[in-house]
């Protein structure tokens, strides 16, 4: 059964992509119809078609992201007039001018952000690096140092041991001469 759709949209709507969502949703469903935005900074959406469509159509464009807030929807059903041939999003004169004005200012600060935050990455990955090489640097001075502790270590209980042994021996040689072993 084909319907009319009339919604009053209200919230953050305008100048933020909302009526170009709406007619791809519309689009997408086979509607025909209307999106304009009023002077009262609502958005004013017209659409005809198969009832069950208008219905997920309505459920659609109640739409809240990073820019679209949508906050309240006044919706009217009646019979269609079949003044469509398919679903348009109403512009001002000039308006298309305007926002990609608007559009590439936003990409601007949007490239110039991106930008900063790869300097400012870029410092810090060369910080990390030079850290990363002060250290390898301290673990092989660190290493070095503990192989020529082994080394001296080596030497002072090789010196030890012989020292050990020789008394050892000598020990041996006097307990044998007074006859205890």
């Amino acid at each position: 059964m084909m319907k009319r759709l009339t919604a009053y949209v209200s919230g953050s709507v305008q100048k933020t992509g909302y009526r170009a969502e709406v007619a791809d949703f519309a689009r997408m469903l086979g509607l025909k119809g209307t999106v304009e935005k009023l002077d009262d900074r609502r958005v004013k959406i017209l659409a005809e078609g198969n009832e069950d469509k208008l219905k997920w159509f309505a459920e659609a464009i109640n739409i809240n992201d990073n820019l679209i807030q949508v906050s309240s929807i006044e919706s009217e059903y009646s019979e269609p007039t079949g003044d469509f041939g398919k679903f348009y999003k109403l512009v001002d004169k000039g308006e298309t001018d305007s926002r990609l004005d608007t559009a590439v200012s936003h990409l601007n600060n949007l490239i110039g952000a991106v930008n900063n935050l790869n300097d400012n990455l870029g410092r810090k990955m060369d910080v990390m690096i030079d850290l990363q090489r002060e250290s390898l640097n301290s673990q092989e001075n660190l290493l070095e140092e503990v192989h020529e502790s082994r080394k001296d270590l080596k030497g002072y209980l090789e010196q030890r041991f012989e020292k050990l042994e020789s008394e050892v021996t000598e020990m041996r040689a006097a307990l044998r001469e007074k006859g205890i072993i």
